[in-house]
């Protein structure tokens, strides 16, 4: 097999939903509905048998409007094993996703079967993928910080998520809450349930902001993403500035 140097395929933009792919009324949403996110998530973690079959330390799953990847880094091997698959008009790209892991499992188990070896099935499907030559620095996942605060109290005040790490953050949660006040309290024409939200926002943010926490990810930021370990799949990390 033609080994290659590793390139990014994908054209994932920050606007088009990292589930389906859909551009429409996302504005700055990373989906379209938790929903189509979940939909997609079972689709992955319903396939995974494949991936331990195959003794993955890694993978990643990602499309374009033309094509679905998969990319596999096995255990002990500092190479891509990547499998395409072109798009169908008309499905989704976990319709396709699965499409494309039925024909792989299929393979291995005809494998299997013939030789009674499942080293021997598991090396006959990777054999069956493109290998891409990758650098030590794209062996493993980016690991960032995530805070555990909850985005719906930034969203009421209207705090952007670069502010997080800002050294003037209580000051900017101050302001923010001054702003929003001056629009929904009810002695100034504002509903008083949607101030005992806002209020309610405002204090999380001082907490957290005095006692930050965060937890860590590992991930990639326009891409699906198999954690090994939890052999699970894992969304794609937003991207921190």
């Amino acid at each position: 097999m033609l080994i290659k140097s590793e390139s990014n395929t994908s054209d994932q933009s920050q606007n088009r939903c990292l589930s389906c792919g859909t551009t429409e009324d996302m504005k700055n949403r990373r989906y379209c509905s938790m929903k189509c996110r979940q939909k997609l998530r079972q689709k992955l973690n319903t396939r995974s048998g494949l991936l331990q079959a195959l003794n993955t330390r890694y993978a990643t799953f990602y499309f374009s409007d033309t094509m679905i990847i998969m990319d596999v880094v096995p255990h002990g091997i500092k190479e891509i094993f990547r499998y395409t698959r072109l798009r169908s008009a008309g499905n989704s790209p976990s319709e396709d996703f699965s499409k494309m892991t039925n024909m792989l499992g299929n393979a291995w188990w005809e494998e299997e079967k013939r030789t009674t070896k499942k080293y021997l099935a598991s090396r006959h499907v990777l054999e069956l993928a493109t290998r891409w030559v990758i650098s030590p620095a794209l062996m493993r996942p980016r690991l960032i910080k995530v805070p555990t605060i909850k985005t719906a109290a930034m969203n009421y005040l209207k705090i952007d998520k670069a502010d997080i790490n800002s050294d003037q953050l209580s000051k900017i949660i101050k302001n923010a809450y001054r702003r929003q006040a001056k629009i929904h309290h009810p002695d100034l024409g504002g509903h008083a349930s949607t101030f005992r939200k806002l209020h309610a926002a405002y204090m999380e943010l001082l907490r957290w902001a005095d006692n930050p926490t965060f937890i860590r990810r590992r991930g990639f930021p326009d891409k699906w993403y198999y954690d090994s370990e939890n052999k699970k799949w894992v969304q794609p990390i937003p991207i921190q500035n």
